[in-house]
């Protein structure tokens, strides 16, 4: 088994899997009269193909046991796909970039407390995998005719660890 070990989340170390959403960036101004600040613009959802529109949902997710036994990642050919965690907890970021024969060796990223992350159209991940306890998501993601969806086990498995 493969031992991985997670990264502290960062728009940078990020930036080629997709995007980061926090309250952090310099992309805020007041809104409401001076009651509310907008953080604006801090991913892009992408939805293609038929009948192809973008989706705001709600997941509860279950944690699972650490290290993580990765033997799946999925991808999205048609849309983004964007998880924001509705409590103040981090959760576990597995990506992979596309290799010869499907994905790639993985890169594990463990999130601050409150920040989301958008995956990019067409990037193998890992599933959803809070920390130490269950925790709700909003997801924004694509909706529309066609599968979306694309699975791949590995013939090994890699073990995620936090730092």
């Amino acid at each position: 088994m493969t031992r991985i070990v997670a990264r502290p989340l960062t728009r940078e170390s990020f930036a080629e899997f997709g995007d980061v959403i926090d309250m952090g960036g310099g992309n805020h101004y007041p809104i409401n009269g001076g009651k509310a600040e907008r953080y604006h613009d801090l991913a892009t959802a992408e939805a293609a193909g038929p009948n192809a529109r973008v989706l705001i949902s709600m997941v509860r997710g279950t944690p699972y046991e650490l290290p993580l036994k990765l033997n799946m990642v999925e991808r999205h050919p048609l849309g983004s796909q964007a998880f924001i965690p509705l409590s103040p907890r981090p959760f576990l970021v597995v990506v992979c970039h596309d290799g010869d024969e499907g994905p790639g060796k993985p890169h594990a990223f463990i999130t601050a407390p409150g920040q989301g992350i958008n995956y990019s159209r067409n990037l193998w991940h890992g599933v959803l995998t809070p920390i130490g306890e269950t925790q709700d998501f909003l997801i924004v993601d694509r909706g529309g005719d066609g599968s979306n969806l694309e699975e791949f086990h590995f013939s090994h498995a890699y073990e995620i660890h936090l730092p």
